[in-house]
């Protein structure tokens, strides 16, 4: 592959920038400060470890970070993208699909419960929750089965936030507009919090509220709204959230619950452009069939933690997940939903639908027998009903199906070997499918598949390595295996041949991502930086191939990514903090069936290789500012024949923002795509549409105020 033949000279280049970069730091090692005491996550191992023991590739978003990029932009898949460049571009819609992390769909969590809908993936796992409500975000790079199914791409957690320690009270007001016309664009959105602690207990509650206006791009003019997929534009947002725990001994109690909701107003059409010459698709007032795009999720949780339980720490989580994803009627009729039993022109909209509950024991053992070995072990259980309704008719379209899931895991931890870590760990998926009898819509013929219960189960493993050369430098490695089942509901709606049965229809098979990944680190307080390489293959994976009639259809076939991910951080003085992030990666399918790979992924499938380049500076103790730039790579997609497919126009945004300390508060201004870039997205440009040629925000200005009291 190309890629394969320019990766020697990226990671000799990358090589000499570290070298380079450590000789600069050594220089500067007396001037160095202390090292902060390392920060500690609980996403790659079901319990608090520090960074420097984890053999992956790990970003962490902390509050301060989170809260500058959206300072920015308040769209959570944005803000993933400034931060996490193998992140695939943002769709900057309701919809989320087509957004991957190495080629491969990530896993969602919110505080480790999932909010993917791996059953019937219809694009919507970004909007679950208002970032407003997080407290930090755990990303996880790479296939993975530490949390369960789903996590072919790798976990973005979701953290939300603790109740204080004392009464705190916080309030956010922002607002946000472009020139074009104010009135029109303009967005504004109010968040409360109150949280505090007496004795024992604990709580915190929060609530938000934002409106959403229409935007414009770089040449004034209005961008075209997906009604059907959703659209954040010209929407509401409406998020409660509560958290409450009690402590006592070494025992602790805790209840969390989110609702969320985003809604369009359904007051805006979509008008079609026209790819071949380059016209952008717009909008128009309009009054519009059935309901508007919404999304509507309620998550539940409850906590029980006990510091010594038999010797061991105990975390136990029993949870529950409603998921609703309306999307929106087509101002014409849409051929698959047609039926002669409604008449002509029958226009219906539909509605995914998932309802999760489940549970998970996590016991954990710092030193067996006193040796230098540590034990996390435990199991998950989960249930998943998902199916997908026609809700002006009430039809089904996608049948209900039932997953249930039953995994027992164990994950070791070795220290044995002086500046070594050894971890390996196993875990054995049991899942059962359950689909009842049932019949696809006229459109496919109205034909009757036999329902029934396949069954599947796969054993993972994963195995991985640090180790400290030096106080430095440190390099890890892992090979880790990832388990998910395809998109059912898409596979079993379109189902258009008689005689089939769920028991014996070859495209339920689960797909088992592998991953393999290497990477060194070097950090002595003042410079950080990280290189990491990886290869994750499937032998029989999933990617989405678009019809002629704009309707993508699952393709179960061979598939391999492999790209390379830097990133570097330096403190150039003591007020400047310059970032540097890049990934570049490169993926393949089989498309003739034969074994082997012979076909570039689209870019719905895959990301374009990324550079963000950010600038902090400390102006004074009450004046901060961020300058980043993002920079998009062109790329081309060939054929297995070699004939370009596809081709991307790659971009270069800029954002700024300033935060000035105001009393108990602090006030941001901000402005999105400084230069006002012309370009249309990297989703528009890689899966040609008129109706969603859709072009980027141009320059937008945000201002907010928040008061903490």
């Amino acid at each position: 592959m190309q890629f394969k033949q320019s990766l020697s000279s990226w990671l000799v280049g990358a090589s000499f920038v570290l070298i380079s970069s450590a000789s600069v730091a050594a220089e500067l090692a007396e001037q160095a400060p202390e090292k902060a005491a390392e920060e500690v996550i609980v996403t790659a191992s079901r319990i608090e470890k520090p960074l420097s023991t984890i053999p992956n590739t790990v970003t962490v978003i902390n509050q301060l970070d989170l809260e500058r990029q959206l300072a920015i932009q308040n769209d959570l898949s944005t803000v993933l993208g400034n931060l996490i460049p193998s992140f695939a571009p943002s769709r900057q819609k309701m919809t989320s699909a087509g957004e991957s992390m190495r080629g491969r769909k990530p896993l969602y969590l919110i505080d480790g419960i999932p909010q993917s809908n791996p059953l019937r993936s219809g694009g919507r796992d970004g909007h679950t929750i208002s970032p407003f409500m997080l407290e930090r975000v755990e990303v996880l790079h790479g296939a993975n089965a530490i949390h369960g199914l789903g996590a072919s791409g790798g976990i973005i957690n979701l953290i939300t936030k603790r109740p204080s320690d004392e009464l705190e009270q916080r309030l956010r007001v922002d607002m946000g507009f472009q020139s074009e016309d104010v009135s029109e664009s303009l967005d504004y959105g109010v968040n409360y919090s109150i949280s505090n602690r007496i004795d024992q207990a604990d709580v915190l509650a929060s609530i938000g509220y934002r409106k959403n206006g229409m935007a414009y791009d770089a040449d004034g003019e209005l961008i075209g709204i997906d009604n059907t997929q959703g659209d954040t534009m010209a929407a509401e947002e409406f998020d409660v959230f509560l958290k409450s725990g009690y402590n006592w001994g070494e025992q602790r109690i805790e209840f969390m619950f989110n609702h969320f909701n985003v809604e369009s107003d359904n007051e805006w059409a979509s008008v079609a452009g026209d790819v071949a010459t380059g016209k952008a698709s717009g909008a128009v007032r309009s009054d519009l069939p059935g309901e508007g795009a919404r999304n509507k999720v309620s998550t539940f949780s409850l906590n029980y933690q006990h510091g010594d339980f038999l010797g061991h720490s105990l975390s136990a989580q029993l949870f529950r997940q409603d998921f609703e994803a309306t999307y929106g009627a087509e101002s014409t009729p849409l051929a698959t939903f047609q039926d002669p039993a409604y008449g002509p022109d029958l226009l219906d909209q539909s509605q995914n639908n998932s309802e999760k509950t489940g549970a998970k024991f996590t016991l954990s053992k710092a030193s067996v027998a006193g040796l230098p070995l540590s034990l996390v072990y435990g199991l998950d259980v989960l249930q998943d009903e998902t199916w997908q309704a026609l809700i002006q008719t009430g039809r089904t379209w996608v049948p209900e199906s039932r997953y249930n899931n039953i995994a027992p895991f164990v994950q070791a931890e070795y220290t044995g070997v002086e500046n070594l870590t050894v971890t390996t760990g196993v875990r054995y998926e049991e899942s059962k499918l359950e689909v009842g009898d049932f019949t696809t819509l006229a459109s496919y013929g109205s034909q009757f598949v036999e329902g029934g219960k396949p069954e599947f189960s796969e054993t993972l493993y994963n195995i991985g390595a640090t180790y400290q050369f030096t106080d430095t430098w440190r390099a890890f490695a892992n090979n880790a295996e990832a388990f998910s089942m395809p998109d059912v509901g898409r596979v079993l709606r379109g189902i258009n041949q008689p005689n089939l049965s769920v028991e014996s229809f070859l495209d339920l098979k689960p797909i088992l991502t592998e991953n393999t990944e290497l990477g060194v680190e070097y950090d002595n307080g003042t410079v950080n930086m990280q290189l990491s390489y990886y290869i994750s293959d499937s032998d029989f994976g999933q990617r989405l191939q678009r019809g002629s009639d704009g309707v993508y259809t699952v393709k179960r076939e061979k598939t391999e990514v492999d790209g390379l991910e830097f990133r570097a951080t330096w403190a150039a003085t003591e007020q400047d903090v310059m970032g540097l992030r890049y990934a570049q990666s490169e993926g393949r399918y089989d498309s003739d069936q034969d074994g082997k790979v012979d076909s570039d992924l689209g870019g719905t499938n895959i990301s374009p290789d990324r550079l963000n380049v950010s600038w902090d500076r400390n102006w004074s103790e009450g004046v901060k500012s961020r300058l980043q730039v993002n920079h998009l790579r062109d790329r081309k997609v060939e054929d297995s024949s070699g004939a370009v497919t596809n081709r991307f126009n790659g971009y270069t945004t800029v954002d700024a923002s300033v935060d000035v300390a105001v009393g108990q508060g602090s006030v941001s201004f901000s402005v999105q795509n400084l230069t006002n870039k012309d370009y249309f997205t990297y989703y528009s440009q890689s899966s040609p549409n008129n109706l969603r040629n859709f072009k980027g925000i141009g320059r937008s200005v945000g201002i907010a105020y928040q008061l903490n009291f």
